[in-house]
């Protein structure tokens, strides 16, 4: 079928209603953690936390998500997409609304910490249940959508900082802003996951419908580990690669503006802004070139967008930098939930090869950070954001790994 005909497809209901599903999904995860994000300021101010210090504290949500990330592929497994995102976030929730109380009472660094860490854990596995279910979805429509979910989840982050700046504004106390973000989004996670499709069962990719209804389930515990399979970790490095690349920007696009070209605080946020807007625009517009073109060229073509934009932003002028953000935002919007389409190509498996991926993808996000502020430390902030040409670079090579993978082992466009 061409992607045109794909397109015009009648979409059944429940479709239709899970697709909206995931979307929520990814949006309330979104507007969950900028909610937080933005609040930060105040809970440094209220600490009286160094950067430091602050930065050990934001780690331990890190540290969550990558010790939650592993086990979350064999959760949804057993218990379904939707059960696990229901998991995720009744570990993540209600500690969030505990870390708001513990700062509020000035508690010690190692108590806020361990909520913290708590949150991380829910969200790796609500993070990897709500893409298994994009990815469900996205087969059952048979085109690509799984960069319009992470566009969501932007969106999400866009309303989250928004709002949280207001009610930083208005001086609205932190347990009492935490709490309603807290209950919107369980009463959001409730009504998207009921309409998720059927609790993923592995049974559904089982083409002969004769089959003993119990050998699949034992196939993949006798099967060799996702960790221990080339396609499945070549395509983890490049969602790392296409993590970094927007991790770095998210972090240090703004500090890099002002230390490198001289800008204000205020346009080094207008240029994080451009990134994220063209980010966004990169996930919504881009999924008919995929369609179109197939993943393979489509990545490599944004890869080197990406790289592009790196370097107009890093050696160009002021202007220049600005056009190369757009770039930059553009060349690193795919890589992220192509990635996860990849890896979920064969529904057997999926879950036990998205928990792979994500796990490797996510180290992006743990290491990047630091990474860059080492090499800021040495050759300043804007010229140690060229690690992500390099990372960028790397990717290119390992992009053939995202060809589509049929059931039966073998490949194709």
């Amino acid at each position: 079928m061409t992607s045109a005909a794909r397109a015009s497809a009648p979409v059944s209901r429940p479709v239709a209603a899970a697709r909206l599903g995931v979307m929520v999904a990814f949006a309330v995860t979104g507007f969950m953690f900028s909610s937080w994000m933005a609040r930060v300021p105040d809970v440094k101010e209220t600490l009286g936390l160094t950067p430091g210090r602050l930065s050990l504290l934001l780690l331990a949500i890190a540290v969550g998500s990558l010790a939650g990330l592993p086990s979350a592929g064999w959760v949804a497994h057993r218990i379904g997409a939707a059960n696990t995102v229901r998991l995720g976030a009744a570990l993540g929730l209600p500690v969030l609304v505990l870390t708001a109380v513990a700062v509020q009472a000035r508690a010690e660094l190692w108590v806020i910490a361990i909520p913290l860490f708590v949150l991380g854990l829910g969200f790796g596995m609500w993070d990897v249940a709500q893409n298994l279910e994009g990815t469900i979805v996205e087969q059952r429509l048979s085109r690509s959508i799984m960069p319009w979910f992470h566009a969501g989840f932007s969106a999400g982050t866009v309303a989250g900082a928004l709002i949280g700046a207001l009610m930083t504004w208005l001086e609205v106390p932190l347990v009492a802003h935490v709490g309603a973000v807290v209950a919107l989004s369980a009463a959001a996670v409730f009504w998207a996951t009921r309409v998720f499709l059927p609790a993923y069962d592995v049974t559904d990719a089982v083409p002969d419908a004769d089959a003993d209804a119990d050998a699949p389930v034992d196939a993949p515990a006798k099967a060799r580990s996702p960790w221990l399979e080339p396609r499945t970790l070549l395509i983890g490095v490049m969602v790392l690669a296409a993590g970094f690349a927007e991790g770095t920007a998210n972090d240090w696009m703004a500090v890099a503006f002002v230390d490198g070209h001289g800008t204000s605080n205020a346009l080094g946020v207008v240029a994080l802004a451009v990134f994220l807007l063209f980010m966004t625009a990169g996930r919504i517009l881009g999924t008919g070139m995929l369609d179109r073109y197939g993943r393979v060229r489509v990545l490599q073509v944004l890869f080197v967008t990406a790289i592009a934009g790196c370097a107009m932003v890093v050696f160009g002028p002021v202007w220049l930098a600005f056009i190369g953000v757009a770039v930059w935002g553009v060349g690193a919007s795919l890589g992220f939930p192509v990635g996860m389409s990849a890896a979920s190509d064969d529904p057997a498996r999926a879950a036990l090869r998205l928990s792979v991926v994500s796990t490797v993808g996510y180290g992006a996000f743990l290491v990047g950070p630091p990474l860059i502020g080492l090499l800021g430390d040495r050759v300043g902030v804007l010229d140690a954001m060229l690690a992500v040409g390099v990372v960028s670079l790397l990717a290119m090579l390992v992009v053939p790994a995202a060809k589509p993978l049929e059931v039966g082992g073998g490949e194709g466009e």
